[in-house]
């Protein structure tokens, strides 16, 4: 969790005045005293318990930024029965809330997945791409299309199921991701954008960062050996950035 306040805290920085600043130390005590009660269901509930709490007990500040991830854990099934007490993580991915709380306005609220990992082995291709003097590379009809995605989203209401809509939108992505027939990285990521707001009309907006983690075909020619899309080598760097909004009309 990362909590910043924003307020009239000028003299801390301009005349060492530290009598308007609430010390670190108090603020990480807030968060587990607040969890020790907490009825919240979701990362994003409980950052609009800690940022109102701060800005009610908090006269200097005048908004909170309240960021919480937290790990996918899910409960292990058992002889056919979920066990509450025992856990499993389901991937490496992290959910994400971003909450800012600001006096006499409604709490701004985002939320997201950060490094959902995901790759598909065919059904990806890249061509009719601009070429200059410095090209060389191979157009692509079929190809591994491998990212490590971020992504976020806001609401369109007030008061949104968290759970309910982070489990449809991300439910969503992936069936998109895995039916799309990608003619690029741009095109898979706006088609996914586009498919979760036609499902889940509790989002306003979505952003999508997908790096195209690359797989290169290699070469087998020194073998006397061919390579039709068998054997691949993953590279971390360098690999293309592509990100987008896709909002509402």
């Amino acid at each position: 969790m990362r909590v910043l306040l924003q307020g009239d805290f000028e003299f801390s920085f301009t005349r060492a005045d530290n009598s308007q600043v609430l010390p670190t130390d108090t603020m990480k005590n807030t968060v587990y005293a607040l969890a020790r009660n907490s009825k919240a269901s979701t990362i994003e509930d409980f950052a609009i318990e800690v940022g109102d709490y701060l800005l009610a007990n908090n006269s200097p500040a005048t908004s909170v930024s309240v960021e919480v991830s937290e790990r996918a854990w899910a409960s292990i099934a058992i002889e056919g029965r979920q066990d509450p007490y025992t856990f499993r993580l389901n991937g490496p991915e992290l959910q994400t809330a971003k909450v800012i709380c600001a006096r006499g306005a409604s709490p701004s609220v985002t939320s997201g997945i950060e490094g959902l990992t995901i790759l598909k082995t065919t059904r990806s291709g890249f061509e009719g791409f601009f070429r200059d003097k410095l090209t060389t590379l191979k157009p692509a009809s079929d190809r591994i299309f491998g990212t490590c995605a971020t992504i976020t989203w806001q609401y369109s209401s007030a008061e949104p199921d968290y759970a309910q809509t982070r489990s449809q939108v991300t439910s969503i992505l992936l069936r998109e991701f895995a039916a799309h027939d990608s003619k690029s990285v741009q095109h898979t990521l706006f088609d996914m954008g586009k498919a979760a707001l036609a499902a889940v009309p509790a989002i306003a907006s979505i952003t999508l960062t997908m790096p195209n983690l690359h797989h290169l075909l290699a070469d087998l020619s020194a073998f006397e050996q061919d390579n039709p899309n068998h054997i691949f080598i993953p590279i971390d760097e360098p690999h293309g950035y592509i990100e987008a909004t896709v909002e509402r009309d």
